[in-house]
């Protein structure tokens, strides 16, 4: 994706320019809301600190929750933090397009940082349409005449097509951030790589989602090994014309998964590289928690069993290429977040690329990051970008590039 060659940082001159960047602070929320987990304040900390270096104004936009839900909150907590991480005052306004909010902005100089509000308090934002649309909300077209540059670096929200993500592109010049550019310049990686084996580990609950990144990635032919865990792996089971259990039978008519087998199977007669789990650790209804063979699994399978764990090991550790997306069990409760520990280390413990694709797989590989791993910050937009479809952030990226840079950056 990056070989696009949109334009960065390093392509603008940013001397007492004012910038507006879009990032994404979304966190989980807690009673009284308190932050959970800031990790991804301080993933845009490089971005901020670049531009500020550089001699920009910088002006923040991100958005917090969805309206109705408890984590739908004003941004104070986060500035709190934000100034920490940045070592210097960072200046909030309870206002997003309001006048005290462009009186903020018009006052921003070099070296400032002021965080907007929520905003999905403006309520054109929760809208979806193209950019051409985007680019005529009163969210735009109120903001645009205050800035310079806009600076997309919110890779997580890369795959809506809302104005804070793809309308500011189409009316002011606009270059991605560090985190932006590291996130596709790990996408390339994946889809451009010629170095096999390269071995995708895909996990998770999402299994219609992820049938869709495993056409993509055999019509490509990116994948060599496709190791699935839980429930895909389940599904990929039956379709191959393995024998499961009444038990694993309810579980899969229960979640509508059945359904998807025909598809499965069509996927692996085209030719689909894809390993399923030879044993799980059951909970059984006594509470009790064993391992089983796949075809007499009875109970609930919630995680990937020993003899499992073993061999996709070692097919990480010979990869060139490791791809996790989705844990390998249901990692919320203790006895059942081996298999995907497991996993994890012989990832660290190999000589390959890796990529994480961020949500549980993030939270659990936070202190044994290496270099050559690349821990991505946006489940959907990673999800959608391995799916073969088009970002709509980067398309209009892609607009912009050739609007004000004549497409030559």
């Amino acid at each position: 994706m990056h070989s696009l060659r949109l334009p960065t940082i390093d392509d603008i001159d940013l001397g007492n320019r004012r910038t507006l960047v879009r990032v994404d602070f979304n966190c989980p929320i807690g009673e009284g809301g308190s932050i959970l987990d800031d990790a991804r304040i301080k993933a845009h900390i490089p971005t901020i600190k670049k531009l500020l270096d550089n001699g920009a104004g910088v002006v923040l936009v991100t958005h917090q929750g969805r309206p109705g839900g408890r984590d739908f909150i004003s941004l104070h907590p986060h500035r709190e933090l934000l100034s920490k991480y940045l070592g210097s005052e960072v200046r909030f306004i309870e206002d997003v397009i309001g006048p005290a909010a462009i009186q903020a902005i018009k006052s921003v100089k070099q070296g400032d940082v002021l965080l907007l509000d929520n905003v999905r308090f403006v309520s054109e934002e929760m809208i979806e349409s193209s950019p051409e649309v985007q680019s005529r909300t009163h969210l735009v077209r109120r903001l645009s005449q205050h800035f310079n540059y806009f600076i997309f670096d919110a890779f997580a929200t890369a795959h809506r097509s809302q104005p804070s993500i793809v309308g500011f592109p189409l009316v002011l010049p606009s270059v991605i951030g560090e985190l932006m550019r590291r996130e596709l310049d790990a996408l390339e990686r994946i889809t451009e790589s010629s170095s096999p084996p390269r071995v995708f580990v895909l996990g998770g609950a999402k299994v219609h989602d992820t049938i869709r990144i495993i056409e993509y990635l055999t019509k490509r032919k990116i994948a060599d090994r496709i190791l699935t865990c839980g429930l895909v792996g389940l599904t990929f089971h039956v379709a191959k014309g393995g024998r499961v259990g009444r038990s694993v039978k309810r579980v899969l008519e229960e979640t509508g998964l059945f359904s998807l087998v025909p598809r499965a199977r069509r996927v692996l007669l085209s030719g689909a590289p894809v390993d399923t789990p030879y044993d799980y650790r059951v909970l059984k209804d006594s509470n009790d928690v064993v391992e089983e063979p796949v075809f007499s699994v009875e109970g609930k399978p919630l995680d990937i069993g020993t003899y499992t764990v073993e061999m996709y090991s070692e097919l990480i550790k010979e990869a060139k290429i490791v791809v996790m997306r989705g844990p390998a069990g249901y990692v919320e409760d203790p006895r059942f977040r081996r298999g995907t520990e497991e996993l994890l280390k012989a990832a660290i413990e190999s000589q390959a690329f890796v990529i994480i694709g961020g949500g549980h797989l993030a939270a659990m590989i936070k202190e044994a990051r290496r270099e050559g791993m690349h821990v991505s910050t946006g489940g959907g937009a990673l999800l959608v970008a391995l799916s073969g479809e088009p970002l709509p952030a980067v398309q209009a990226l892609k607009v912009s590039a050739k609007k004000f840079f004549g497409g030559k950056q």
